[in-house]
């Protein structure tokens, strides 16, 4: 048995099988027992850095003292796996993608081409097909990113690019592109906004579209706003569509927008980095009807594919628009494939912004062959059924009130007892404080959301750990702390006539 050598920062063989030993216990433990812990454990910022320490380690500690500490991140940490957890779109790691995880960064490839990762690109380029094939998007190429914000920015890029022509590139989108013009729903995601600006495209370049009363982007104001662009001498580059938004879970009327995206000859791209994947459910698959017209889409498969972060994708129709406009960018000597043909020639350089990018796939492509595309629907279908009974609940309760339609996973509602009912302002307050009583609680975890202008509590089911007792559970942890809110108001002030 071999000692460490303190000069390599390697672990004696020892000491190497107790940590790997230790740690798979603690994962194994972890994953068993989740639903057991509270959502949110009753920790301060305080309490966390007197457990965890911050001062810079001089010397090496022993594995028991490393190992105590991992238990401790796990007993200090939010758990975005527990049954109950609603708060965000965070869906669980499936236990296959934990340990395929652990199986990537021991290989530790870096994957930035072919040459670089043979056997990582081939999974990559694999996976990026099948999540195509399972939402009914004819993806003919495309990579895994961070998440949903890198992939929406790359489509922009791409978009704008495509927009401006081979120039665009020398002259910087900034100069370009003061004549362009982008389109998304005033429900979309942050991220598209975001992009504009990171790209210098100037955010007052980005229409955001009214929505009607089921939250989806008005397709006739889309036309209209659309229209006087054009008029004005802009060119509209690009529509984004919204397949399951943040915050109520609505999906705009593909179809509609891909109609008039068409009609202006401009790139339609859908963010379904939430909702795509419900388009693998066959009784949801009419939602997304005219997703096969898109030029791009998002997909995260950390939010509702069960795949541990960070997983995120974007889907291309064309497999020549990422590198004809990232061609000007990827011209660097040290990373040409000279001397490699074909599909040992890819480079992920061209299709999007990273360089060094870590084997993301290995735990989706595990994933996906260990439960199977049917199976993984069925577990969508089914967070689906739960946010709807959540609904029936909310209807069936006098003291609550449902806030939006449930369209995919989401639920939005708020307490509003009788004698509150007309005063929003001071319901909404109430609902702000209701939420974070119910989360510094522990037995659930819910945020808060904005439905036309409303603060309100919101549900996000994206965890196959969850069943429909969790729901009754979370229901009745609302009231408990209703109850303690509005007892803390007092009674509504008289209105007078």
């Amino acid at each position: 048995m071999s000692a460490a050598d303190p000069l390599r920062l390697g672990l004696s063989d020892e000491d190497l099988q107790r940590f790997a030993s230790g740690i798979n216990s603690l994962v194994a433990d972890y994953l068993a027992t989740i639903g057991e812990r509270p959502v949110f454990p009753p920790v301060t910022a305080d309490s966390v850095a007197e457990r965890l320490g911050r001062e810079l380690p001089r010397a090496p500690e022993p594995v028991d003292r490393l190992l105590a500490d991992c238990e401790a991140v796990l007993d200090t940490n939010r758990h975005n796996g527990h049954p109950r957890f609603f708060g965000y779109v965070a869906s669980p790691a499936s236990p296959v993608g934990v340990y395929a995880d652990l199986l990537a960064s021991a290989l530790n490839a870096n994957v930035t081409s072919w040459r670089s990762a043979p056997s990582a690109t081939l999974i990559e380029r694999t996976v990026v097909h099948w999540l195509g094939d399972l939402v009914g998007f004819p993806t003919a190429d495309g990579l895994l990113s961070s998440g949903g914000s890198i992939a929406n920015l790359t489509a922009v890029h791409v978009a704008a690019r495509r927009a401006l022509g081979p120039d665009a590139g020398r002259r910087g989108l900034a100069a370009g592109g003061a004549g362009l013009a982008m389109y998304v729903s005033a429900e979309a995601h942050h991220s598209l906004v975001k992009a504009a600006d990171v790209l210098g495209l100037g955010t007052d370049q980005v229409r955001q579209v009214p929505v009607d009363e089921r939250c989806r982007m008005d397709v006739a104001a889309l036309r209209t706003v659309m229209a006087a662009d054009a008029a004005a001498g802009l060119r509209t580059f690009l529509v984004a569509a919204t397949a399951g938004t943040t915050g109520t879970g609505a999906v705009d009327p593909i179809a509609a927008v891909a109609d008039a995206a068409e009609e202006q000859g401009c790139w339609l791209h859908v963010d379904g980095a939430y909702g795509g994947p419900a388009a693998a459910v066959d009784e949801l698959r009419p939602l997304f009807t005219g997703l096969d017209r898109a030029d791009s889409m998002t997909l995260d498969p950390h939010k509702w594919l069960y795949t541990p972060l960070d997983c995120g994708a974007l889907l291309l129709r064309d497999p020549t628009a990422a590198p004809r406009a990232l061609a000007e960018s990827s011209e660097a000597a040290y990373i040409r494939t000279t001397g490699y043909q074909d599909d040992e020639a890819f480079a992920f350089w061209d299709h999007g912004i990273e360089l060094s990018r870590r084997f993301r796939a290995l735990k989706l492509w595990l994933l996906m062959r260990a439960h199977g595309s049917t199976a993984i629907a069925a577990s969508i279908a089914e967070d689906c059924r739960l946010a709807r009974a959540m609904a029936a609940a909310v209807d069936a309760d006098p003291d609550l009130e449902l806030m939006a339609p449930v369209t995919l996973s989401v639920c939005c509602f708020r307490v509003a007892p009788q004698q509150w009912r007309g005063d929003d302002a001071t319901l909404d307050a109430l609902n702000a404080q209701i939420m974070t009583a119910v989360q510094r609680e522990g037995t659930a975890y819910l945020s808060g959301a904005s439905v036309a202008g409303r603060t309100v509590l919101r549900a996000c089911i994206v965890n196959f750990r969850t069943t429909e007792p969790d729901i009754e559970v979370t229901l009745e942890a609302v009231r408990r702390a209703a109850r303690e809110v509005t007892r803390a108001a007092g009674s509504p002030p008289r209105r007078t006539p």
